[in-house]
Order: C-alpha cells, then sequence, then structure tokens
C-alpha cells in the first residue's frame, strides 16, 4: 500500500549554516513519501540562495518567500500550501531523525484518537543530552508545553483550529497544542529519538523566555475555559502554583459567573467584567447604577453594574439571598415563559469576599424598541390608544401570574412598532413581588406611570376586562393612587 503524504514544514530566518543539513535529515528519512516546504521568512544573509539551490536539485522541494513576518505567519501560510495529510513542523536549525515518520505515521494510521506523535529528543549545539519532556495530560498542558514544535499530526486537525495563532509571539506551539488537544485527544510519545534540537546563543527557544508575561496574558484570553477547568482560574505567572493560587483567591474573594448555554462565547467576557467594565464598552447611563452597551460578534449586549450595596445587604445577598443581577436573569426568563417579552437574558457575574458580596452585573441581548411608556404622552403619537390598551394587557398578564413588577416606571416599560403590531418589552426586573395580585394591588402598580385621565381609563377598562374586575372602579383606584403618589413626591 502506498505510504501517504507527509508535509515537512520549515520556516527559514538567517540560517546559512544549518539549513542544508536540516533538509539532508529530511531526505535521508525512512519514509519516503514527503514533500519539503520551505518559506523564507526575509532573511538577510544567504538562506534563500541555499534554498533555491536544493529545490532546483530535489523534485519534492517547495519554495515560497514572504517579507519578515515571524515564525508563525510563516509556518501557517507554509501548511496552508502543503498537500500532504500529515504535517511535521520542523525548524531550520535541527535534524530530524531517519527513523521517526515512518513511525509515527504508522500510529495515526491505526489510531483516529491520537491527535499528536511526538518524540524523545536531545540537545545538540551549546547543550547536549536528553530533553526530559514529561508525559502528555491536559492539566500539566495548562501549566507548561510538554510537546516540542516537531510533532506529527494531521492536517485536518489544523485547519480546524485555525492553524497558530498569530497573536503569540513566543512558545506558539503551546497555544497551537492547547487549541488542539484541550477537550479531547491523545498523545503518544515514541520511545525513540524523533529530533536533534539545536541549541545556540539567539535561539528562539532562548529568547522566547523574555516574552513570558505577553505569552501568558495571551493564553488567558484565548483560553479562559480551559484554565478554569484545568487550573480553577488564570494561568498565573508563577506558573507551577497557578491553581494553588487560583483556589485560595476563590476562598477570599470568591466569584460566580452563569452564561446561558446559547451564548457560550460570552464566558470570557462575563468572567472579566469585574477587572474591564470601567474600561471597556459604551456609557449608556451612569447614576447609582451603571449601564454601558458591547458590540460582540455583530450582536449588541447591555451590562448592568449594579452599585456595592450597604454593607448588611451585603452580608445577606453574600449567603442568604440572591443579587440584583441573578433576580434579573431569573425574573426575565419567568416573564418570558408566560409571553411576556424582556431582552434576552445572556448571564450574569458576581464578585465578593469570604464574608461579603461585591458587585454583580447582568447581561442581556440590547432591546430592539425604539420608545418607552413617556413617548405616549404626546397626544399625537400613531396608534397611543392601542399601544395603551397592549401595555394594560402585559400587566393584567403579569397579575393573573401573581407577579408584581415593583419599579413599573416609564422608563422601563420599552415598545416597537412592528408589521404584526406593538412589541412591548419590560426591563429592571430585579424588584418583584409574588403572590396574589387583588384588585387594590393591581391598581397601585400603576401609580408611577404618568398620563392623563384618558390615558388612564383605556388602560383601566383594559386591564379590568381581562382581570375580572369592575372596568369603573379600576378606573377610580388608579386615578387615586396616581394623584396620591404624586402628591407624596
Amino acid at each position: 500500500m502506498r505510504e501517504v503524504l507527509v508535509s515537512v514544514i520549515i520556516p527559514i530566518f538567517n540560517m546559512e549554516d544549518y539549513l542544508e543539513d536540516t533538509v539532508n535529515s529530511v531526505l535521508s528519512s525512512e519514509y519516503k513519501n514527503i514533500e519539503i516546504i520551505l518559506i523564507d521568512d526575509g532573511s538577510t544573509d544567504n538562506s534563500l540562495k541555499i534554498a533555491q539551490s536544493l529545490k532546483a536539485k530535489y523534485s519534492n522541494i517547495e519554495l515560497y518567500t514572504q517579507a519578515n513576518s515571524g515564525v508563525v505567519k510563516a509556518r501557517n501560510s507554509a501548511i496552508a500550501k502543503a498537500r500532504g495529510k500529515y504535517i511535521y513542523p520542523l525548524d531550520s536549525d535541527d535534524i530530524l531523525h531517519p527513523a521517526f515518520l515512518t513511525s509515527a505515521v504508522e500510529v495515526l494510521e491505526a489510531r483516529p484518537e491520537v491527535k499528536v506523535v511526538c518524540s524523545e529528543d536531545e540537545f545538540i549545539g551549546e547543550r547536549t543530552g536528553r530533553w526530559n519532556l514529561p508525559d502528555f495530560s491536559r492539566s500539566l498542558l495548562a501549566r507548561k508545553n510538554m510537546i516540542a514544535v516537531s510533532a506529527l499530526y494531521r492536517k485536518a486537525d489544523w485547519i480546524e483550529v485555525g492553524g497558530y495563532n498569530e497573536q503569540i509571539t513566543a512558545t506558539e506551539d503551546w497555544a497551537f497544542w492547547i487549541s488542539l488537544l484541550k477537550d479531547d485527544g491523545e498523545v503518544v510519545r515514541l520511545p525513540q529519538v524523533g529530533i536533534y534540537y539545536r541549541i545556540r546563543k539567539g535561539s528562539k527557544r532562548i529568547t522566547d523566555r523574555k516574552n513570558k508575561k505577553q505569552v501568558i496574558d495571551t493564553l488567558n484570553t484565548l483560553y479562559p475555559d480551559f484554565f478554569e477547568r484545568e487550573l480553577n482560574g488564570p494561568l498565573r505567572y508563577s506558573r507551577t502554583w497557578s491553581k494553588a493560587i487560583n483556589t485560595f483567591s476563590k476562598v477570599l474573594s470568591p466569584k460566580k459567573v452563569f452564561v446561558n448555554k446559547q451564548y457560550s462565547n460570552l464566558c470570557h467576557f462575563a468572567k472579566s467584567l469585574p477587572e474591564d467594565f470601567d474600561k471597556s464598552g459604551s456609557i449608556i447611563y451612569k447614576g447609582r447604577n451603571e449601564l454601558r452597551e458591547y458590540e460582540i460578534d455583530n450582536k449588541k449586549y447591555i451590562v448592568k453594574s449594579y452599585c456595592l450595596p450597604h454593607l448588611l445587604n451585603r452580608f445577606i445577598y453574600r449567603f442568604f439571598r440572591a443579587t440584583k443581577a441573578e433576580r434579573s436573569y431569573k425574573y426575565a426568563g419567568l416573564l418570558r415563559s408566560i409571553g411576556i417579552n424582556s431582552p434576552m437574558p445572556v448571564g450574569y457575574s458576581i464578585t465578593g469576599s469570604s464574608m461579603l458580596l461585591g458587585k454583580s452585573y447582568f447581561i442581556s441581548l440590547k432591546s430592539e424598541t425604539d420608545y418607552n411608556f413617556r413617548s405616549l404622552l404626546d397626544d399625537s403619537f400613531p396608534g397611543r390608544d392601542m399601544i395603551l390598551k397592549e401595555i394594560a394587557k402585559i400587566t393584567a398578564r403579569m397579575h393573573n401570574n401573581n407577579i408584581i413588577h415593583k419599579d413599573y416606571s416609564p422608563g422601563n416599560i420599552l415598545f416597537g412598532i412592528t408589521d404584526t403590531g406593538v412589541n412591548i418589552e419590560i426591563i429592571d426586573l430585579n424588584r418583584m413581588r409574588f403572590g396574589h395580585v387583588d384588585m387594590k394591588a393591581g391598581c397601585v402598580n400603576f401609580d408611577r406611570l404618568p398620563g392623563t385621565e384618558k390615558m388612564f381609563k383605556i388602560m383601566a377598562y383594559e386591564y379590568a376586562s381581562l382581570r375580572g374586575f369592575d372596568p369603573e372602579q379600576c378606573y377610580e383606584l388608579i386615578i387615586k393612587y396616581n394623584k396620591e403618589l404624586n402628591e407624596t413626591n
């Protein structure tokens, strides 16, 4: 049976002293169905001339060039052009062992659950001896890279994860292995030398260490859920102690985050709100609480940041009562379940200490309505009477379901005109009361709405008809309680 094609990817930058030996080591492989893709990253020495000479000499070598853009972009560009089923990246100063590819291909062909085949490797150059890398585990992968850049994998998997991430300028192979293996897949380390890895002054493995902070910050941004699962929080600069630091930190400052499964792409956004809220988004309201608008993946979201409660409530919310953000999420879902529209609840994020609640944040889709109840104070507003009746219907439905909105004010009743009628949405839901709603309690619930007697009569008659009350009596009670509140204020 014919051997499947393996593409060996060799990015080049100023490697005139080593490139020919590296390519010759691939040509000497026991595995013969190989294409070698060289890509020069703007070398300023004789590397490109050497590569051109090799291409002219061997039919299975392809050569491409690019302006100096870094090894990550070079590797991605070369792999995109590769025709092989399997990909083997090789640095242009390392040496491939002749037996490795044969053994590695056999594993991938026989075992589809295996995603990566790597090897025991040895150092050459300014350091010699065995490169002792630990066995693969996802928990260890979260703290360190235990797979050399030169390992065999399927091109289909490279496509699926989007290649090497070009945001990372150092240890990009670590990010790639995380993206490839964070959820599933096995790694086989063959008990044989696969590469001879060259250590020299200025080699990338040494210079990468200077970019440790940038690498860790970027990894936390790219794979927050992976680190949360494996390390109980973000990867720390003291990588070995990450899980212990995160666990201790959560005891001292517990954080609770919940995101609707439909919006799992917002998990990291929700987790980072306590740190990033004041530095991002567009302010649309700032008072005791604060509202900000965000656009993520072409969708608009509203985040409401609730002010820090007084000391006693911080203790109560920490242990005995749901926070305002949690209640807002829960009550929006409740209203939607009974046919009352509210912007889609997305999730919430809560901070705190071991004894006291901190800040809380509620996330929802942005409402697409254009108006609120105040717009109806204009006598000439098109369809005003019909809209008032619809608001009364929504109110009756809430009350018939034993729900009273305790902040039923004009700014919390939104509406928009659609092709099929009017869409009414109720917002600011953290203050709700549950239990039987009699006529008096129902009519009191209109007291914060401004309006004329004509407006109240339209709403009262519609409301009463749906609740089985006397319409005139409802009208009189609504007028009475509305006036009492205005006189008090």
